[in-house]
């Protein structure tokens, strides 16, 4: 007859025991912890692992440069790159352009975003408000929004006017899609609860349906965010005296690659820094919503 494994569950550890080996005794049971499989791998510290990718980038784009497959004249190498950032920080006019630039987008942003949300909540709590909105928005989103530039610069001008109206434009449809889909995707279990519950029309909405629209809300402002900085290249071009885009306009007037690639690499660290922002609000907002975070 074969022998059957038997299985001995105690708290801090699982147990295995072949059943021809009978114990005599508690104390000489073989005992094997048995480790979960997502704890394997984990040697390395996350930071690390994430880190990896753009310093073996930066190490590719070095060796490529001193090697002479990439010329200097096509793309200068990050030593050239980081001297020119320096010499841009010691005059102070990265950081200028950089306050100039993320005031920008931030005031588009805003606008945008006050639009977009106050558009999709009234699209999404109401059936009149969605007969009267969501035509007109699912219209209006598929137009490019560059094709709205000599429009813009007609309408306001070559001022700030055009450069934040062209951001707004572009942030503010991701946020009424995503708000206006969470609003509609709310459980309708819960919606039954609450009138269950007795509460009133204003208490459902603040407890339970804006509550509900949240993490999608979250996820349509990080997708605005990533359009507020493409947005902003282009409406730094239009007749721009100051930021970033007007730093690349001259760069790339005069062929200097290395004040281009430092642009693009303040625009990315800027974009990065704020997607982070939106991360950390989704950890202090949505804690009371486990998810599963990868294993």
């Amino acid at each position: 007859m074969s022998s059957i494994a038997t299985i001995t569950i105690t708290p801090g550890a699982i147990e295995r025991q072949p059943a021809d080996h009978a114990p005599k005794s508690q104390g000489s049971l073989a005992r094997q912890r048995i480790e979960p499989a997502s704890a394997a791998g984990q040697g390395m510290p996350r930071w690390l692992r994430r880190l990896s990718g753009p310093v073996l980038l930066v190490l590719l784009w070095h060796v490529a440069s001193q090697t002479g497959v990439l010329p200097g004249e096509v793309l200068a190498g990050p030593s050239t790159v980081i001297g020119s950032a320096a010499k841009l920080i010691e005059t102070g006019e990265l950081q200028d352009a950089m306050v100039i630039s993320l005031s920008r987008a931030l005031a588009g942003l805003a606008i945008g975003g006050t639009i977009g949300v106050t558009l999709s909540v009234l699209a999404g709590l109401f059936r009149l408000g969605e007969d009267l909105v969501d035509a007109t928005m699912q219209m209006l989103r598929t137009v490019p929004n560059i094709a709205l530039i000599p429009l813009l610069i007609i309408w306001f001008g070559i001022g700030e006017a055009p450069k934040i109206a062209l951001i707004a434009l572009g942030t503010a449809f991701p946020l009424y899609l995503n708000v206006y889909a969470g609003i509609r995707n709310v459980d309708s279990t819960l919606i039954e609860a609450g009138r269950t519950l007795g509460l009133s029309r204003t208490a459902m909405i603040r407890h339970v349906v804006l509550p509900g629209a949240l993490p999608s809300a979250l996820v349509g402002l990080r997708y605005s965010l990533g359009i507020a900085w493409l947005a902003l290249v282009f409406g730094e071009q239009i007749n721009a005296t100051a930021g970033i885009g007007y730093l690349m306009a001259n760069a790339r007037e005069m062929f200097q690659t290395d004040v281009i690639v430092v642009c693009l690499v303040v625009y990315a660290l800027l974009g990065l820094g704020v997607d982070f922002t939106v991360r950390t609000l989704e950890k202090v907002f949505l804690a009371w919503r486990p998810a599963f975070s990868g294993t």
